[in-house]
C-alpha cells in the first residue's frame, strides 16, 4: 500500500521538495500505477515467450574482419587537433 510517507521518503531520496498537495496527488496516482500491475500479475503468461522489443531485430551488420588501415597520415588529414603525429585531445588531470 502507497502511504503519504512512503511518497515522502520517495521524494527524499529523489532530492525532491514537495508541497503536501504533491504529496497527496502522488500517492493517489502511485497507488493506481501498483494496482494496475497488480491486474497484470493476474494475466496467465505461461504459454507466452518473453518479448523485449516490439519488432524482431536481427543483426544487420557485415561481418568483422581484417582490411587494410588507414595509413597514419590519412587518419589525421582531417582534423586541426593534431601534434607529432598523434590526435591531441584535452589535458586530463
Amino acid at each position: 500500500m502507497v502511504t503519504e510517507e512512503l511518497v515522502r521518503r520517495v521524494a527524499a531520496v529523489a532530492r525532491l521538495d514537495l508541497t503536501k498537495d504533491e504529496v497527496e496527488k502522488f500517492t493517489s496516482q502511485l497507488s493506481d500505477v501498483i494496482k494496475w500491475f497488480d491486474e497484470l500479475e493476474k494475466v496467465d503468461t505461461k504459454d507466452v515467450e518473453p518479448s523485449f522489443h516490439p519488432l524482431k531485430t536481427e543483426n544487420v551488420f557485415r561481418d568483422d574482419e581484417p582490411g587494410e588501415c588507414l595509413s597514419q597520415e590519412e587518419s589525421l588529414s582531417n582534423t586541426s587537433h593534431k601534434e607529432d603525429g598523434f590526435f591531441k585531445g584535452p589535458k586530463s588531470v
